[in-house]
């Protein structure tokens, strides 16, 4: 018996290539990722230096003027507010109370 052999091009294979072009959207993707990544590391790294060669400020007090400022405008938008939501008033009012 003589064993016929197929022609080369009908040959099977198991073997696939799928290999992109160098130009192919996956390497532009990889590319901006990449150097999208370099940028965030940048920034954050000049961020740090920032923030540790800041001076820290200390926060002033509120002078009673502008604390009572702020409870007159808590109780103007509770007077505004009492029609329509008698509930939301009254916190306002309660929180304009605190001291």
């Amino acid at each position: 018996m003589q064993q016929r052999i197929l022609p080369k091009e009908f040959t099977m294979t198991t073997a696939t290539f799928t290999t992109a072009p160098a130009g192919s959207l996956r390497h532009y993707l990889k590319d901006v990722g990449t150097a999208a990544r370099a940028f965030a590391e940048a920034l954050f790294a000049a961020q740090s230096r920032q923030f540790v060669a800041q001076e820290v400020r200390t926060s002033q007090a509120a002078s009673a003027r502008d604390m009572a400022k702020g409870r007159r405008q808590m109780l103007s938008l509770a007077k505004q507010h009492e029609g329509f939501s008698p509930n939301l008033s009254a916190e306002l009012r309660a929180i304009a109370g605190r001291d």
